[in-house]
């Protein structure tokens, strides 16, 4: 499967897509936030593109389809929410939550 087919399956499969590479202290701090969100384990799909062959490939056509290089880069309900920083800050405000239609 190409990479755009990969990051599209996952943003549209999920309620929140996160790619993320393992090492990284911001993609461990948005999996936090996420894991604490109250939302099943098959509502969220997490890839990590440094665990993968076509993960260069793919942060590669993120990059093209959001301007965003870096990881995590962050989806919810298929609409590019950014990264670590803007989730908390989302969280923080409550624009995470009228996103998830929680409110």
């Amino acid at each position: 499967m190409a990479a755009k087919q990969i990051a599209e399956k996952l943003i549209s499969d999920h309620v929140i897509a996160v790619f993320s590479k393992s090492y990284c202290p911001y993609c461990k701090r948005a999996k936090q936030v996420i894991s604490g969100l109250n939302l099943s384990a098959s509502q969220v799909g997490t890839l990590e593109l440094d665990e993968i062959s076509e993960g260069a490939d793919i942060q590669a056509y993120l990059e093209q389809k959001t301007g965003q290089r870096t990881v995590p880069n962050i989806f919810v309900h298929g609409q590019h929410l950014g990264g670590c920083d803007d989730l908390v800050r989302a969280q923080q405000n409550g624009d995470l939550e009228k996103r998830l239609g929680k409110l």
